[in-house]
């Protein structure tokens, strides 16, 4: 049955409005990444890393191709990082994409080997944060709070010197 030139327009518009929604949380995503924001809240409040603490910046150094200071970061980014990125670009592309009609088929988020990978990667992410407080992997991942981010920016910042009329 073909669509009708109404519908195919309403269909159009919703993946637009799907689409323009990604691109403004991925450009939210981009601005608090430049600012250096710290997105943990454990680490950002306690000063404690938690187990992704260093991900983020493990996985944008494995893109400047800084394997090293990756590996320092988390040394599971390798696993981690495609994993987590293709998982979100499905979600995303899904979302744009808007409701499918009913099929028989399992989105592959909710296979059995999708389970069973992100399981594994659970219990090796907290073995490493583990083993980072016992010195192994570097020791724990370096963590900057909310409050030395904002003094940090607050220090740096310009500013105006007194006139004198």
């Amino acid at each position: 049955m073909a669509l009708s030139a109404v519908h195919r327009k309403s269909l159009d518009r919703g993946s637009l409005r799907r689409a323009l929604i990604v691109m403004l949380l991925g450009g939210l995503f981009a601005l608090i990444v430049s600012t250096r924001l710290p997105l943990c809240p454990m680490a950002g409040v306690l000063g404690v890393p938690c187990p992704g603490c260093g991900l983020t910046r493990a996985t944008l150094a494995l893109f400047h191709g800084d394997v090293r200071q990756a590996m320092h970061l988390h040394p599971l980014v390798p696993v981690i990082a495609p994993v987590f990125i293709a998982a979100v670009l499905s979600a995303a592309f899904g979302y744009v994409r808007g409701p499918q009609p009913s099929t028989n088929l399992k989105p592959w988020l909710a296979s059995r080997p999708a389970t069973v990978l992100a399981a594994g990667l659970l219990v090796a992410t907290l073995g490493v944060w583990s083993a980072r407080f016992f010195g192994y992997f570097g020791g724990p991942v370096p963590v900057e709070t909310f409050r030395a981010w904002a003094h940090e920016r607050l220090d740096s910042a310009p500013r105006a010197s007194p006139r004198s009329d």
